[in-house]
């Protein structure tokens, strides 16, 4: 059995056992006083009221129950206050959008609400305290005593429940201060209510009733506006955070990362639309990246897919509204979902998807707001790529794609930083120069000489592969960067280029033959090798010692050779 449905069965049994016993005991010992049907009625639409106009503080709704409760308790007694209260724990849990099951919040909430009433009520009438007096200090001295123990005893249950479970919270939390700052300041309203419902009868109600929830629905709307500016802000502040970022891959990572932290989502899954296919960008789940396992589907699969089709944002608050569409790549405890279609220039470039475990997650102006963001995200998105295409321009050589002697100068030099502050053991250089190039040239073409640097530079790169940096230095000179390599292994590489280059068959196109046909070349190369801190350090002494050892040691003694940097 899973801990959750654990949990279910003991919180429904403990149910059985607490609240309908109790209520009948507290009729039984306790039983209301005669009351008028309408009064009834009137009281219980108020606290429906209550329940529909919260108060947001600090994103959290709070029910401003308390100012009937007492009332009623104090007109009632405890029998007619516990079953009014257990209505507006209904109505609330209902409204409040958690990610707990309804099952498990119904037999705790209503155990909870149980309790408290009882505890607080029963103190009241052990301490004294009469239901249905008038005098003024009796009220406010023992109003007070039933609302100070209903709000300890309100924390003390859920501070236990909640370590119960494990997690941890602090007794005097900021919330914990909001909750009781509000008890005590809508008592006045209680003792109002009270006193003047005994003289005035149910136009008390109405008197105070009325302003009273016409405030909350102002505080409500307020808040409402409140939150809309505050969204505005954090989006606006994320638009410039996704406009500092160089990187295709950064704007990605880091706009899907805000906009899961800005929403409160479980979930968040960026689909990219590309020659009628949607395939998946990222999945980030539970505020971590997961890998990337699915296969691209028709455009008009699934969530994406009706994005696309429709070319339109949409929502959904329970998982009934959008079971029949096909979701294979949606977590399957997703409740709440927000879809956007993303697009650049008119046309859409792909789809972000949101989901939430809660339902009712989303409210209807955060789909504005994705909107506003999903333009940051694809301006941010095209400024990136012609930023890398802009760098990749300046930092490779045009011909053979490699990186030019620019990055290379800036490559060495930080690797020469790594060395000296002990980050990396060892650097060495491999400076490789074509033999008789020119007569290459001369014979065959320029064009064809540049074939064959373009050939050799893909085969630089075959062979180095990701354990160095390969750039064209200039000409027919190539250099290969080896972090962490010693001169002793960096020359068995060179060695084993130097060999591979040798019985390596180009293949080019005569520009000088009659036939402008086919031809077979082979080349060699002369090699010079320099490390660090064996031979420097210093990035640019390193390069003019493999340079020296190339010609020095390699050309000078005839070409085709390998030859390493020896100081003087």
């Amino acid at each position: 059995m899973d801990p959750i449905t654990k949990r279910t069965r003991i919180l429904w049994t403990a149910w059985l056992f607490v609240v309908p016993p109790g209520l009948y005991l507290i009729y039984q010992y306790y039983p209301p006083p005669a009351m008028e049907p309408t009064e009834v009625l009137a009281y219980l639409a108020f606290f429906v009221l209550a329940c529909l106009f919260p108060m947001n503080i600090s994103g959290v709704p709070t029910y401003l129950v308390q100012w009937l409760t007492v009332a009623v308790f104090l007109k009632y007694g405890l029998f007619t206050e516990v079953i009014l209260s257990q209505v507006a724990m209904i109505i609330v849990i209902l409204r409040l959008r958690t990610s707990e099951s309804l099952s498990a919040r119904f037999p705790f909430n209503s155990i909870m609400f149980f309790a408290v009433s009882a505890i607080a009520g029963l103190l009241f009438l052990f301490a004294g305290g009469e239901v249905g007096s008038l005098s003024l200090a009796h009220v406010i001295v023992f109003g007070l005593l039933f609302q100070t123990v209903s709000f300890v005893a309100n924390q003390l249950i859920l501070y236990g429940y909640i370590r119960i479970l494990g997690e941890h919270k602090n007794f005097f939390s900021l919330d914990t201060i909001w909750d009781f700052t509000i008890a005590f300041l809508v008592f006045p309203f209680s003792i109002a209510l009270y006193m003047s419902e005994a003289y005035f009868g149910l136009a008390a109600l109405l008197l105070l009733g009325i302003p009273f929830f016409t405030m909350t629905a102002v505080i409500h709307m307020y808040t409402n506006s409140e939150k809309v500016n505050n969204d505005l802000k954090k989006a606006g502040e994320i638009g410039h955070q996704l406009a500092a970022r160089l990187s295709s891959d950064e704007v990605l990572d880091q706009f899907v990362i805000q906009v899961a932290e800005l929403f409160k989502v479980d979930y968040a899954y960026v689909i990219d639309y590309h020659k009628g296919q949607l395939l998946m960008l990222r999945i980030y789940e539970d505020e971590e990246f997961k890998p990337l396992d699915a296969d691209p589907v028709n455009f008009d699969q699934g969530i994406a897919g009706k994005a696309i089709v429709e070319n339109d944002s949409f929502m959904f608050s329970r998982k009934s509204q959008w079971e029949g569409i096909k979701t294979d790549h949606i977590h399957p405890e997703s409740e709440s979902l927000m879809a956007m279609p993303i697009s650049r220039n008119n046309k859409i470039e792909g789809v972000l998807v949101l989901a939430a475990r809660r339902k009712h997650a989303f409210l209807h102006h955060q789909l504005q707001i994705l909107d506003i963001l999903s333009t940051y995200f694809a301006v941010s998105l095209e400024k990136a790529v012609l930023v890398q295409n802009a760098i990749a321009k300046s930092e490779r050589c045009g011909l053979t794609k490699l990186y030019n002697y620019r990055y290379l100068d800036e490559a060495i030099g930080k690797c020469m930083e790594q060395v000296n502050s002990g980050d990396l053991n060892h650097l060495s250089v491999i400076m490789m120069d074509i033999d008789h190039f020119k007569a290459i040239n001369d014979k065959y073409g320029h064009q064809s000489g540049n074939e064959i640097l373009v050939a050799l530079a893909n085969l630089l790169k075959e062979m180095v592969g990701e354990e160095g940096t390969v750039a064209r230095y200039g000409g027919e000179e190539f250099v290969v960067l080896l972090p962490n390599y010693s001169k002793e292994v960096a020359m068995l590489l060179a060695e084993n280029i130097r060999k591979e280059i040798e019985s390596h068959e180009f293949l080019v196109q005569s520009d000088l033959d009659d036939n402008r046909g086919t031809v077979s070349i082979h080349i060699t190369m002369s090699i010079g090798v320099s490390s660090a801190p064996d031979d420097s350090d210093d990035a640019m002494a390193m390069i003019r010692n493999a340079d020296r050892a190339l010609y020095i040691g390699a050309k000078q003694a005839g070409r085709n050779k390998v030859a390493a940097y020896m100081k003087a």
